[in-house]
């Protein structure tokens, strides 16, 4: 039994309650029966034998020699008319005048006669001559209320219990209806909870409930169960730190994922129930991955909603960055040491022609150069995160045939970045430059890629234009959307890049502009934004 389902013992705890339940409906409908035939009979009997005692032929009858010959065939009559098994009429001292057998007329009659020689009429059921019966004695009073004679009027017990009887099949096939239905019931209600609940054992349920309790609790990820409503049935402490809601609690409502204080994107993603593997989204300061599948029966096509979970990619995809600006640093290097390589095999190949005049000219030339390069970009010595960025993405734009082109409204166009730490320059500038260098290349040369710095006392700006299609034909509001892009997706991210550009200007207080020809335009003030008081 331990082993049975929920819908086997609720159906077996039903179908008993019901048996007995039709028993008892059965056995007092078989008494209420039967109290009603006796009923029935008294009122049937007291009305006949009162109805004989009113008439003056008993009287007449009881003053004359021989009441029997008057009386006999009178009795036999009514018997006869109202279908009662006997009318014994007799003498104020028992004596027969009549009876259905007439040998038994004459001898003294059996039953109780105080109460009607008292002038009263009485019903009981007593065994008489022919057998257990049900009779009613009334007196045959005269004018001046003496008792003259006693009718008594009866029914055999034999007689109700076949009036009884007689409705026995009707309760009987009453019961079994309500045997029938109830069963149906029953079987119906264990069909549904066998499907609900897979046939399963309440201790099974119970046992499997607490380790789901345990593991939504106990793993590191965020953990969101949401049903078909949109509303969020099940979450871990986890989760609702990521999104910034309360903690689950006891005796708290479900909350509607509508009234959650999380961007539209991961919404939308959550209301969807579409199945996604690894979808990146920016939750405010937070970059969460978010994989998603459909919550439903094994075997079933129905989902009952969606399983969620969120995993913090902040720090990671912070080392990531740190690791790309690195990586562009080398490429720069890499660059930069083969372009020092041609040039020095060129100012070597001069002098050993004895064109020394030449070579010094070349190099001088080539050191100019350079110098003014760093010195247009920015002051390496302030500013050495973004002037190695900036120096990088030049020498990376080169080997890809892309013209970067750094422009500056002032001399110091390093000022102004000292708001700005070496990870929020890397997420911005990096950014965008890789995106403008993106779509530089899958447009027509001439392909460039312009970097303008301005500054004046209350703001830093920073515009990253190019040569490429534009947006494709896109709102420029669309594309700081999560996973926007008019490159082919890939398994990095592609197009968390503007949303991260767009999510380290705003916490700097700032503001990203985009015009429908693809120009971004940052603007940071040179104050600090307020915090949190």
């Amino acid at each position: 039994m331990r082993d049975w389902s929920i819908a086997r013992r609720l159906f077996l705890g039903q179908f008993l309650f019901i048996l007995l339940l039709t028993a008892g409906v059965v056995t007092a409908a078989y008494f209420d029966a039967s109290d009603r035939a006796y009923s029935q009979a008294t009122e049937r009997t007291s009305s006949i034998a009162a109805t004989l005692a009113d008439s003056p032929l008993l009287l007449e009858a009881a003053a004359s020699p021989d009441p029997t010959a008057l009386l006999q065939p009178y009795a036999e009559a009514v018997i006869q008319e109202t279908k009662v098994d006997f009318i014994t009429i007799m003498a104020p001292d028992r004596t027969r005048w009549t009876h259905p057998n007439p040998e038994k007329i004459g001898l003294p009659y059996i039953g109780s006669v105080d109460q009607a020689l008292s002038g009263h009429r009485y019903t009981e059921t007593i065994a008489g001559t022919l057998g257990p019966s049900l009779r009613t004695i009334v007196p045959v009073l005269d004018r001046a209320g003496a008792v003259q004679a006693m009718v008594s009027v009866g029914v055999t017990v034999s007689a109700l219990d076949i009036a009884s009887s007689g409705r026995i099949p009707f309760i009987l096939l009453l019961g079994a209806g309500l045997l029938a239905v109830g069963t149906l019931t029953s079987w119906l209600l264990g069909r549904y909870l066998k499907r609900v609940t897979l046939g399963w054992g309440p201790e099974r349920m119970g046992q499997l409930f607490s380790y789901y309790e345990s593991v939504l609790h106990s793993v590191r990820d965020g953990l969101l169960l949401v049903d078909r409503k949109g509303e969020l049935v099940m979450y871990n402490d986890q989760a609702a730190d990521l999104l910034g809601i309360p903690r689950p609690a006891d005796g708290v409502p479900r909350l509607p994922l509508e009234a959650l204080p999380v961007r539209d994107s991961l919404k939308e993603l959550l209301l969807s129930g579409r199945s996604v593997r690894d979808e990146i989204h920016v939750i405010e300061d937070r970059l969460l991955v978010v994989s998603q599948e459909p919550a439903s029966m094994p075997g079933a096509k129905t989902s009952y909603g969606t399983v969620s979970t969120l995993q913090d990619h902040t720090e990671l995809r912070r080392m990531g960055d740190e690791l790309s600006s690195t990586r562009t640093l080398s490429d720069a290097l890499r660059a930069q040491t083969h372009e020092h390589a041609n040039r020095l095999h060129t100012v070597v190949s001069l002098l050993e022609l004895g064109r020394t005049e030449q070579a010094l000219a070349f190099a001088t030339e080539d050191l100019r150069l350079s110098q003014q390069l760093v010195d247009e970009v920015v002051d390496a010595d302030r500013e050495p995160v973004l002037a190695a960025l900036v120096m990088g993405k030049i020498a990376q734009a080169a080997e890809l045939g892309i013209e970067l082109r750094v422009e500056g409204d002032t001399g110091d166009s390093a000022a102004g970045f000292e708001l700005l730490s070496a990870h929020d320059v890397v997420t911005i500038v990096g950014n965008l430059l890789d995106n403008a260098m993106d779509a530089a290349r899958s447009g027509t040369p001439p392909r460039w890629v312009a970097l303008a710095v301005a500054h004046d006392e209350s703001a830093l700006r920073l515009r990253v234009s190019d040569s490429g299609p534009g947006l494709g034909g896109a709102e420029p509001a669309t594309i700081l959307e999560r996973g926007f892009s008019t490159k082919a997706a890939d398994a990095t991210g592609r197009g968390i890049g503007l949303a991260l550009v767009q999510q380290s200007v705003l916490q700097l207080g700032g503001s990203l502009q985009i015009s429908p020809d693809a120009e971004f335009t940052v603007t940071v003030p040179r104050t600090a934004p307020a915090g949190p008081a």
